[in-house]
């Protein structure tokens, strides 16, 4: 992936060799273990880890900008200008938006294919949600959750403890994050 994406060979052999060198010792009760390779490289803790998978979801990213470019799927529009966004990644999550169409939705499993047969990574459907506009019907909704392999997220589901879906309901939507910041402010 980082050679694709316009990374000299030999920074990618460096890097590669801080993750395959990767060692662990471990302290109980004050011993300390020998030392030990893990079997699949770095931890999903390791200081490294965000920055690979930002490089990683960069080809990600340049999969569905083309995929939109094409007109093979749209984004969500954002503001006045009625710009789109088809996804954003923060930290080790993405996410995606989208019409809810069977031929939208193939274009980016075919995407996320692609995506891991070049990074290496794996997508945990079972961890991944959908979400459905109130007009997307039932057939639909049923035929890309089959697709996806995905579990429609119940409302209001949370990330980073905001509401993923806000809709015309602000004041509740970020009631409870008010009120803890108003606590934390009277403390």
């Amino acid at each position: 992936m980082m050679l694709r994406l316009g990374f000299h060979a030999d920074w990618v052999v460096l890097i590669m060799r801080c993750i395959s060198s990767v060692s662990y010792s471990v302290s109980l009760n004050g011993m300390l273990s020998e030392w030990f390779t893990p079997s699949r490289g770095l931890r999903q803790g390791d200081s490294l880890s965000p920055y690979l998978f930002l490089i990683c979801a960069e080809g990600f990213s340049i999969l569905l900008t083309e995929a939109k470019q094409k007109g093979l799927i749209n984004g969500a529009p954002i503001g006045r200008e009625r710009l789109s966004i088809n996804h954003l990644f923060f930290a080790d999550d993405c996410i995606l938006f989208g019409d809810a169409t069977i031929e939208g939705v193939t274009v980016v499993r075919n995407a996320i294919q692609e995506y891991e047969l070049v990074s290496g990574q794996r997508v945990n459907f079972e961890k991944s949600l959908i979400y459905f506009g109130a007009n997307v019907e039932t057939t639909v909704r049923e035929t890309i959750v089959n697709l996806l392999g995905v579990r429609v997220a119940s409302n209001p589901e949370k990330y980073l403890g905001l509401p993923m879906m806000v809709g015309r309901r602000k004041m509740w939507a970020f009631s409870n994050f008010m009120d803890r910041f108003r606590k934390r402010i009277n403390d």
